[in-house]
């Protein structure tokens, strides 16, 4: 019996990845933003419609990044708890606390009208997730911004590819930060992106991911964020099929969606919104309807993945005593479905048969 997992990453041509590596033979230039990072760029640029794109070498760089090119440090950062663990410890990562605040249950993503309540004299930044690719609410929260004087951050590691209103997801907010990893729909094995809107920082951000470094005088104190050529070939060639496997994913998310959509909880995408199609997320009445079908769903070698339990607010480790009730029930019950390129309309079949098997037995 074949494995099905959560994910499989999409992988190219074998042909286009090696007329793409043949170039860092041909050139001798492995890394330090060499010619193939510099295409890659332009490339991201003009798909995104973005004047400068930061490639660099995850998504967990491109946050902490960003918090460093804002200054931020010794502060409060308002945060989601409805995440992967990354969003957070970036935070803590550097000396800033994350302050949560809960989830709309609607969009699962950082709820406005609970930000200002948590505003003090310490808060300094907003840093909100679009969860599973879905937008925050940016108009509301880029005005609770400018009215307490705060940066904006979005963890855009969801939304590559996703427009709202006509502009990229990722133009929004002082600095958006996305990531390229192996498990997103587009990636370049390990990398990830920072965004700078705020064009005050743009100097600075091209400095910090090089050590701090302007035209070889140090000007900041930095890190070492560059990615290599080899991973900067393959986001070249995932890019040049990303269209095609945007429309696929699509109408597998539509096939889930016919048969799933009278028995769980189905996230839905603003009509704003040109979606990427990046995960299939379900929420069931209880946790233990969720563990019922994963169990059964473990029985067919078939392995969903709980994004994203547990709730971050419930960890001791980042010292908050906010409960953000919301994000901890939807926590216990969300399930992300395997959901890939690849994935069979038999297995699809298979996962659906199971789990409405599991529903209409209570």
């Amino acid at each position: 019996m074949k494995k099905i997992n959560v994910t499989k990453s999409y992988l190219p041509p074998y042909e286009e990845y090696i007329t793409e590596i043949k170039k860092i033979w041909d050139n001798n230039i492995l890394t330090n933003y060499g010619p193939i990072n510099i295409e890659l760029q332009n490339k991201l640029e003009k798909y995104l419609d973005i004047d400068k794109v930061h490639f660099v070498n995850n998504g967990t760089i491109a946050l902490l990044l960003a918090i460093d090119c804002l200054g931020l440090e010794n502060v409060d950062i308002i945060t989601t708890p409805f995440s992967f663990i990354a969003t957070a410890s970036s935070i803590v990562w550097q000396k800033c606390k994350p302050i949560f605040v809960d989830i709309n249950p609607e969009s699962l993503n950082i709820d406005p009208e609970k930000i200002e309540e948590k505003i003090t004299p310490r808060t300094k930044a907003i840093l909100a997730v679009h969860c599973f690719g879905i937008p925050c609410d940016v108009e509301k929260i880029q005005e609770i911004a400018q009215k307490n004087n705060l940066f904006v951050i979005y963890d855009a590691a969801h939304a590559f590819g996703v427009k709202y209103k006509n502009k990229s997801l990722l133009s929004y907010g002082d600095i958006s930060c996305c990531s390229l990893h192996a498990t997103k729909i587009y990636h370049s094995v390990e990398g990830g992106l920072c965004v700078v809107n705020n064009k005050k920082y743009e100097e600075k951000m091209e400095a910090i991911k090089k050590f701090g470094t302007i035209n070889n005088s140090y000007k900041f104190i930095g890190i070492n964020a560059k990615n290599s050529e080899f991973h900067a070939a393959m986001g070249i060639c995932v890019l040049n099929h990303l269209d095609e496997i945007i429309l696929t994913r699509k109408r597998i998310y539509q096939q889930y969606v016919k048969e799933l959509k009278d028995l769980v909880e189905i996230p839905s995408i603003p009509k704003e919104c040109e979606y990427n199609y990046i995960y299939f997320p379900v929420i069931f009445k209880s946790e233990e309807r969720l563990l019922r079908v994963v169990a059964r769903l473990n029985e067919n070698n078939i392995y969903p993945r709980r994004y994203f339990y547990p709730s971050l607010s419930s960890l001791n480790i980042f010292g908050n005593t906010e409960k953000c009730e919301i994000s901890l029930d939807i926590s216990k019950r969300i399930l992300c479905l395997p959901f890939d390129t690849y994935i069979e309309n038999k297995d699809i079949k298979l996962i659906c048969k199971i789990i409405r098997e599991c529903e209409e037995s209570i």
